[in-house]
């Protein structure tokens, strides 16, 4: 047995019908591209040396905004540059906290050779 729908398939659909046209619409989605908004507002907010985090949340803010407009490219452009700055500004901040352990981990130690000593 064959249903409604099947029946008009098979048959061809009622007389004097125009023909069915099928349309594809491609919609191209961007994916989203990256701001790097949070990573820069932690570089600001903990490791701004030289204020490069703050350069770097400055830039993140502007890529989103040319995002909103709708230039992709400048987007990017802006991306990148908060990605280089953040980069920096991280490497920088997490070696000035190496050397800082350094310092104060070989002057606590000659301190308590001298304040110790037998």
């Amino acid at each position: 047995m064959f249903s409604a729908a099947q029946e008009v398939a098979v048959m061809g659909g009622p007389p004097g019908s125009a023909p069915v046209k099928n349309a594809v619409i491609d919609i191209q989605t961007e994916s989203p591209r990256r701001d790097h908004i949070i990573w820069s507002l932690f570089n600001t907010l903990f490791m701004n040396i030289c204020c490069l985090g703050f350069v770097a949340f400055a830039y993140s803010v502007k890529s989103r905004d040319r995002k909103m407009v709708g230039d992709i490219t400048g987007a990017q452009s802006y991306a990148s540059t908060a990605k280089c700055l953040n980069i920096c500004a991280l490497v920088l901040g997490l070696l000035l906290i190496i050397i800082f352990i350094i310092v104060f981990a070989t002057r606590s130690g000659s301190s308590f050779r001298i304040h110790f000593s037998f």
